[in-house]
């Protein structure tokens, strides 16, 4: 299938090839018929990836101040390596989609097969959306007018802050698509409306629409038309739908306020606003979050968790049900804001006029009724595809190319000469983009598709944590050698099932190589402490800081069922180095969350771990989410026979009481992925055991698991 993709190093649109998605539970399968151009938040998307460095960082000052605290931690090559990745990562354009449902995942009962339905899926000639961001379309509304819908939503969200009554006088500021669909709802509710914009054509529109239209550049005091406008009292309500830098659009909001009046920001201004005139009028002001109540809850959005209808009438999904049932009535006329229409074909000509100074609105790509049956394929053969020259062994097939997968393992296992064979994804963008990058022979949404390449012999995995104990029990089952990334199961039951599908290879005495991304063991300062501590006879002292750093409590892996929560999930990095160190069994482990007043802990990911070694050795970890991100993100230090190893950050290895020995340093920072994978691969090639010995694979992850359990 075809889809636009953006390039957010460069602002170049392009049309690529992609797999069909995977249809995941609680999703919806459709095939695309119109999808329309957000002339706002795309436009904005393309002049900024098309801007130039400096111009980025002057756009996104948080972000600069945290390359500044990389740069200080980490080094400027891991901080620069670091952007370049992020700026690599591809876009998906368009949330404006209307199409017919071809199939629906496990636990929908809302839609089905043939249902036409308007959803916030990109420009791709299949999507898969989640339930709740799908809406079916009225009989008697067209495709084209049903592909405005999200965009209605949005300006009805700020409609319905504005709680505008009937009769009542509001501005709307901006008559771009979302500003004059907001005339028009304003006006079926029964409000006065003034309008106000530069272009002359939006300003007859949105008198065509029964606004009063406003030119700024024609009036010399827009405070005064509006006080005329409201009979001298002041309008109700401001709606700015405007995209500009200028603070300019909010001031004048206020001035033409009655007192109490309201000011609602959809759009994109600036904020320098001046406290006298809302502190003299009581103004409120509040800005819109996008389609409604839900949006960006992935409870509501991804796990189909709806909101009962008694405590929020109206959610996303209900603002697209209404924005239809307005085109319905006809009260909504979207028909004259359609400028032009392009076929998919011709998606990047589209942009192009979005980019350019040709007066437009409304831009729908139109899709075929039926694609091609090659077309529909999970899976698509990509050009460029390199061979590093060997032999076929091994040759690799991935799942995942998220953060991690893209940023980092997939492209060392390029710089190692792994034979890339299939990347797999759930959507199958980031499948094509770092597939064609790295010189994968195929990208698809499908893990058959791997297990029928039968030249494919290794598998790495690097999904979300939940996953990750399934596909490698699979992947054990069907022979395959397996790299998975950390950690290798969540719970006792996954664990138990990954021994077991090694254990019946095991006994034939010809198990595949399974293998734990736990990387620091590998990196060379590591290796170095391990060298140096190698003939010490008395037990060690281990202290391992983690400065995490606070994520989102929203983000997947705090989520126990999908991530597991930090400690499990990133913390048993840390439990294999302890044990890789001291060279020892773990015999024992404590842990504790930080905890408040009530004895509740606010979460899961600042704690401390204790474990005890069969030598008499004992570790304590400290993993940290309180701290700040300009300390370093890692210390280790052992303490042994009298001496002392302090490791900072993977760049410098102090020794205190080895003679001979006072620094070790590297130019950059080094957590052993590199050699980490290569270990890997070598052993596959060889036929070798795996670098990690397996019985501490499962030692770890057990020991991870515990900790994890007694957090709770």
């Amino acid at each position: 299938m075809q889809q636009v993709l953006l390039n957010t190093a460069t602002g170049k649109t392009s049309l690529i090839e992609a797999p069909v998605p995977s249809l995941r539970p609680g999703h919806v399968l459709i095939r695309t018929r119109r999808t329309l151009i957000s002339a706002g938040t795309e436009r904005m998307l393309v002049d900024f990836g098309r801007a130039s460095m400096i111009d980025k960082a002057r756009q996104q000052p948080d972000k600069v101040r945290m390359v500044f605290d990389k740069v200080r931690t980490d080094g400027l090559m891991a901080a620069i390596d670091a952007v370049r990745s992020k700026l690599d990562q591809p876009l998906a354009l368009g949330y404006c989609n209307v199409g017919i449902v071809l199939d629906a995942g496990a636990g929908i009962t809302e839609f089905k097969a043939g249902d036409r339905v308007v959803s916030n899926g990109n420009h791709a000639g299949l999507v898969s959306v989640p339930k709740n961001l799908c809406a079916r379309i009225p009989d008697n509304v067209d495709d084209e007018s049903a592909v405005f819908a999200v965009l209605g939503a949005i300006g009805l969200q700020g409609l319905r802050l504005a709680q505008p009554t009937l009769g009542e006088t509001v501005v709307v500021t901006g008559l771009g698509l979302i500003g004059l669909m907001t005339v028009q709802m304003l006006r079926a509710h029964g409000c006065r409306v003034m309008g106000i914009d530069y272009d002359p054509q939006r300003l007859e529109m949105a008198r065509q629409f029964g606004a009063f239209a406003v030119d700024p550049s024609a009036n010399d005091d827009l405070v005064a038309q509006a006080m005329d406008f409201s009979r001298g009292r002041g309008v109700d309500a401001v709606i700015i739908t405007a995209s500009t830098e200028s603070s300019e659009p909010v001031s004048q909001a206020a001035k033409m306020c009655r007192k109490r009046g309201k000011i609602v920001l959809v759009g994109v201004t600036g904020l320098k606003l001046s406290r006298q005139d809302f502190y003299q009028k009581e103004i409120t002001f509040q800005v819109s979050c996008s389609y409604g109540p839900g949006r960006y809850d992935a409870s509501y959005e991804q796990k189909g968790q709806d909101y009962p209808v008694a405590f929020v009438r109206w959610t996303e999904q209900r603002n697209f049900e209404a924005v239809l049932d307005l085109m319905a009535s006809k009260a909504l006329d979207v028909a004259p804001l359609i400028t032009h229409r392009f076929s998919i074909e011709r998606a990047e000509a589209a942009y192009s006029v979005l980019s350019s100074a040709e007066p437009s609105l409304g831009i729908v790509l139109q899709y075929p009724a039926a694609a091609k049956k090659e077309t529909d394929s999970r899976t698509v053969v990509l050009d460029g595809a390199r061979s590093n020259g060997a032999a076929a062994k091994p040759a690799v097939g991935c799942i995942g190319a998220g953060n991690y997968g893209g940023r980092i393992l997939i492209p060392t296992l390029a710089k190692a000469g792994a034979e890339l064979h299939t990347l797999v994804t759930t959507n199958g963008l980031n499948a094509v983009h770092y597939g064609k990058k790295f010189g994968f022979t195929k990208a698809s949404t499908s893990i058959e598709e791997i297990y029928a390449q039968k030249e494919v012999n290794t598998l790495v995995i690097a999904t979300r944590h939940d996953s990750h104990a399934r596909l490698a029990a699979e992947a054990l089952r069907r022979g395959r050698h397996v790299y998975v990334e950390k950690p290798l199961a969540l719970d006792r039951e996954q664990l138990a099932e990954v021994e077991s599908a090694y254990a019946e290879y095991a006994m034939q005495g010809s198990a595949p190589v399974l293998f734990v991304g736990f990387n620091r063991r590998f990196s060379p300062h590591v290796q170095r402490m391990r060298e140096m501590l190698r003939g010490t006879q008395n037990p060690k002292s281990l202290s391992l800081l983690m400065n995490a750093g606070a994520i989102s409590p929203d983000h997947w892996t705090q989520d126990p069922q999908s991530g597991g929560g930090r400690i499990l999930g990133e913390a048993c990095h840390f439990i294999d180095l302890a044990r890789f160190l001291v060279g020892a069994r773990i015999v024992g482990a404590t842990a504790e969350a930080m905890r408040g007043n009530d004895g509740r802990a606010p979460s899961l990911d600042t704690a401390q771990i204790s474990l005890q070694f069969e030598d008499g050795s004992i570790a304590s970890i400290q993993y940290y989410a309180n701290g700040h991100r300009s300390f370093p993100k890692e210390r280790v230090e052992v303490f042994a026979s009298g001496r002392i190893l302090q490791l900072e950050n993977f760049r410098v290895l102090r020794g205190f009481g080895y003679p001979g020995f006072r620094t070790f340093r590297t130019w950059r920072q080094d957590k052993g992925h590199t050699a980490c994978v290569q270990a890997f691969l070598s052993a596959v090639a060889s036929g070798g055991p795996s670098p990690i010995p397996v019985d501490e694979i499962f030692e770890v992850s057990r020991a991870a698991i515990e900790e994890a359990e007694g957090l709770k």
